[in-house]
């Protein structure tokens, strides 16, 4: 009797992403996670899981004559533009007041007493609201020494301005001296101005060349009738004051780039400069509650192998400063401010630590928990738990370390907090780490946790700031831009009128055994419903992309809102959508998978994608 065999039906395999995190641009194809993707340029968190296209860019305008934009600070709701060589306030638009010169280099700022100090390498300047003027003009005058002798001598007791060319002096005067010496000779050729306590305890202002001459070689002033002894026992009763260059000094401030509001126990009530060029490793910290008084005794040298402060963080009641090519590896300085017995503050190191050189001053960016900075192998964090140990190595971005080690232009690079998200603008890129979003990651062992990571190619920010919780950033030809708000318009999905290319590519599907040959039988996606969205799904066989897919209008909905008629749907549907495709790829050992939108003012979010597959019992050949 004949007998027939039945031939065996090839198991049916699928595989399904449901929960999509971010990118990992570190691993191969091969071993990138399932929920993450190997390639997913304009892409970003949607709701934790699931993801979608970025909104596009608007540009607001452009700096005068197109000039570069270096920074952009903000003083209560006024937005100032620093382009080219000049400071302007910007009214949003294409109105651009100017306040002042600036240095053609990149500029930074501190609030303090709602007022913007700013830094900018060449003087360090102050606006109000109104104007823009050197601090130097309103810098504060010490009283250096009081109770002297008309012949010298007398008790210190401020500092010398570093900012200020002038200062004063108290004496006790005698009934017979009319001759008082200053501490200095050699006196600048400002006025010298003088008061005398009267009888009735007013101070008198005499004129210089009526009341007295000055023999500004000696440091000498001459009083034409001597101003007796004082009418109150233990009183000074003559001031002095006068002016004098010191070499070096204004320049010490003018040259210092960058800022850290900082005061004993952590208050803030001083400031912290540092970032001159000609004085690596050293900052200087303000008088008290006074941005326009740098003593020259209120320093402190951090470093004295030539390493440079790049950055400040304040943590609790500590300030670390971050140091760039110290050649013992004690690259984060901690301090703490205290007074000592006659309440002068004192801000002693209590601590150093080693780890990653931050790389760029402009990386810098705290959020809730931790301050952020760029280093040479990647986005890494400080915690205040970390101050009193021996190091720290706290990497948070893992995923894109990769990208980062390969980029140029690292000393540049500049951030933001926009959100739940660390903004990032280097190399023409901006890289964004989801703070919402964290995970372990077994091969950076040394840190708690990674951030989910997402980029946006071809954005070249000179600066990044935030208004009213939107995203702007600026350009080297002086356009000023601002990302849309609203996720849900399809008028949102541009950049000035030009498309965004957004797709996510899976990691490679191998299968069961990666070794089988197989054919790839069907494929699933869930999309978020919009009035206009649409995929592309592309497959890469043997190194090569072929479209495989295209969802056309299946996942639109209408709205009399928003009608385009090349794209008009009449579906009323406004769940996601789930879309599902026969596909034939054989004889192949793995597949990736590209779902792509590249269409002008199109959302497109990610819910779910699965693939089916056979596997054809025979070994992968090729």
């Amino acid at each position: 009797m004949a007998q027939f065999a039945v031939p065996t039906q090839a198991k049916e395999y699928s595989a399904k992403v449901e929960y999509f995190r971010g990118v990992d641009l570190n691993n191969s194809p091969s071993n990138v996670d399932k929920s993450r993707s190997p390639a997913a340029p304009n892409m970003i968190r949607d709701q934790v899981g699931k993801v979608r296209k970025r909104t596009g860019y608007h540009t607001l305008g452009t700096a005068p004559e197109g000039a570069k934009v270096w920074a952009v600070h903000r003083l209560g709701e006024e937005t100032l533009v620093h382009a080219g060589e000049q400071l302007y306030r910007w009214d949003g638009g294409e109105g651009f007041e100017a306040l002042g010169e600036m240095a053609a280099a990149r500029s930074r700022s501190f609030i303090f007493d709602e007022k913007l100090y700013l830094l900018d390498g060449e003087n360090y300047q102050v606006y109000d609201g109104e104007t823009l003027a050197s601090v130097s003009e309103s810098a504060y005058v010490p009283t250096v020494i009081i109770s002297r002798e008309p012949t010298g001598g007398g008790t210190t007791y401020e500092a010398l301005n570093l900012l200020g060319r002038k200062w004063t002096e108290t004496f006790l005067g005698t009934a017979e001296d009319t001759v008082y010496q200053l501490t200095a000779q050699e006196l600048d050729e400002d006025e010298v101005t003088a008061e005398v306590l009267n009888s009735d305890g007013e101070w008198v202002t005499k004129t210089e060349g009526t009341d007295f001459t000055v023999d500004r070689a000696e440091g000498t002033v001459t009083f034409a009738t001597a101003p007796g002894q004082s009418p109150v026992t233990g009183m000074d009763n003559v001031k002095i004051t006068a002016a004098k260059t010191r070499e070096g000094y204004a320049e010490t401030i003018n040259g210092c780039t960058l800022a850290a509001v900082f005061g004993v126990g952590g208050a803030p009530d001083r400031v912290f400069l540092t970032g001159n060029p000609d004085k690596p490793g050293m900052d200087y910290y303000s008088g008290f509650e006074d941005p326009a008084f740098f003593p020259d005794t209120g320093y402190t040298k951090l470093s004295r192998d030539g390493a440079e402060i790049v950055g400040y963080a304040v943590l609790n009641n500590a300030l670390a400063a971050f140091l760039k090519g110290s050649t013992d590896g004690r690259n984060v300085v901690v301090r703490t401010g205290s007074l000592d017995e006659d309440g002068e503050a004192l801000f002693r190191i209590s601590n150093t630590l080693i780890g990653q050189d931050a790389v760029s001053t402009d990386s810098f960016a705290r959020t809730d928990k931790e301050p952020l900075f760029l280093t040479e192998r990647g986005v890494y964090a400080i915690t205040a738990e970390e101050l009193t140990g021996e190091k720290y190595s706290q990497e948070r971005s893992y995923y894109i370390k990769s990208a980062i080690t390969e980029a140029e232009g690292l000393t540049e690079a500049h951030a933001t907090v926009f959100r739940d998200f660390y903004v990032l603008a280097l190399d023409g890129t901006l890289y964004l780490l989801d703070m919402q979003q964290k995970a372990y990651e077994k091969n950076s062992p040394y840190s708690s946790y990674q951030y989910e990571c997402y980029y946006f190619p071809d954005i070249a920010a000179t600066a990044l700031w935030v208004e009213d919780n939107v995203l702007y950033f600026a350009t080297a030809e002086g356009q000023l831009r601002a990302f849309y708000e609203d996720a849900e318009s399809p008028a949102s999905y541009n950049d000035d009128g030009a498309a965004i290319d957004a797709y996510w590519e899976t990691a490679d599907f191998d299968g069961q055994a990666f070794y089988n040959s197989k054919t790839f039988t069907g494929l699933a996606v869930r999309l978020a419903a919009a009035i206009q969205t649409g995929v592309k799904i592309f497959a890469q066989r043997r190194g090569a992309w072929d479209d495989v897919y295209d969802a056309e209008a299946k996942a639109r909905y209408f709205d009399w809102s928003y009608i385009d008629f090349a794209k008009l749907s009449f579906s009323n549907d406004r769940t996601p959508r789930t879309l599902y495709s026969k596909i034939k790829i054989k004889k192949v050992d793995k597949v990736r998978f590209r779902l792509q939108n590249a269409e002008m003012n199109e959302p497109f979010g990610l819910y779910a994608f699965a693939v089916m597959w056979r596997e054809n019992g025979g070994k992968y050949k090729r």
